[in-house]
Parts: structure tokens; sequence; C-alpha cells
């Protein structure tokens, strides 16, 4: 697929083009939501791997291999694994798993938007910017939030 690249690098705009074409394109693909109180509960690392796990077990198409973006294979994938450090840069198959990863985060953020007002979410999707902090002391942590991460216990400790 013309394009492929880390889903960091791409506007949203092109980002939303080329998850059209991947979901039309790939043999199979599968989307993970690890939820915040999971994240809390097994760190940030440990929810990746396993949604990562669970993702590859939902592939209509049991794979061969998986490749992985960063240095860990998760233990329990349901197949062989091979991590490639920077690989949404390098791989196709990672790049355009990064794209649909990001852009299904994005319809996420911005739903969320709309069940929890005045957050910015549609805006900063959940990213650490200025604004999230201010609405964070502004309004306190809403349930999506993770419990874990600094500046929201930082809130909650108030």
């Amino acid at each position: 697929i013309e394009g492929l690249a880390d889903s960091k690098v791409l506007s949203a705009a092109r980002r939303e083009q080329l998850a059209i074409e991947i979901r039309c394109r790939v043999l199979a693909f599968a989307i993970c939501v690890v939820e915040a109180d999971e994240i809390d509960r097994l760190n940030i690392l440990g929810a990746t791997l396993a949604g990562m796990s669970r993702a590859v077990a939902a592939l209509a198409i049991r794979p061969a291999l998986a490749l992985i973006d960063g240095n860990r294979v998760p233990k329990d994938l349901p197949c062989r694994g091979q991590a490639i450090v920077r690989g949404d840069a390098s791989e196709a198959a990672i790049s355009a798993a990064s794209i649909l990863a990001k852009t299904e985060r994005d319809h996420i953020m911005c739903a969320l938007d709309l069940i929890h007002p005045g957050y910015g979410f549609h805006k900063h999707k959940g990213y650490p910017t200025a604004e999230h902090f201010e609405s964070l002391r502004r309004l306190g942590p809403c349930p999506q939030h993770r419990r874990s991460f600094a500046p929201v216990r930082t809130c909650l400790a108030d």
C-alpha cells in the first residue's frame, strides 16, 4: 500500500485514508482495546503486550509469524513473534497495524468526548498536553483516566 509509514508522522486525514485502504486490502485484522483499569493493574507495558496477544488470537486467519513493534514479544502470543525496534517505520505490516490502531483510538477518543465533555478528548486524543492537564485539574479524572498515570494520581490526592 503506497504511503504506509509510522502513524505518528502521518496527518490524521492521511491516516484515515490509509485505514480505509488497509481494511479493504488485508487478509485479516483485529483490534483489541485495553481498558484503563487493566492498564492500571498490569502497567502500560504489560497491558500493551496482553493487548497484542489478544489481537493476534482474534485474527480470522492464524499467522505463522507476528511482527511486533518494539523490543519485546508477548510470552503468550499464539504464534511465533519477532520484535523489531521502530518497526512501525520500517515494516509495512507494522505500519498498517499502527495506522489501524491509531485511527481506532482517535475514534474512541472522539466518542469519549461526547460522553465526557470538557476534557477536549476530540482534540488531544488523550495525549498529555497542557490542555489535557488543565482539564484534569479543573474537572478531575473521568472513569477512562488511568489512575496509575502520575497527573491523575496528583488530582486524586488533592
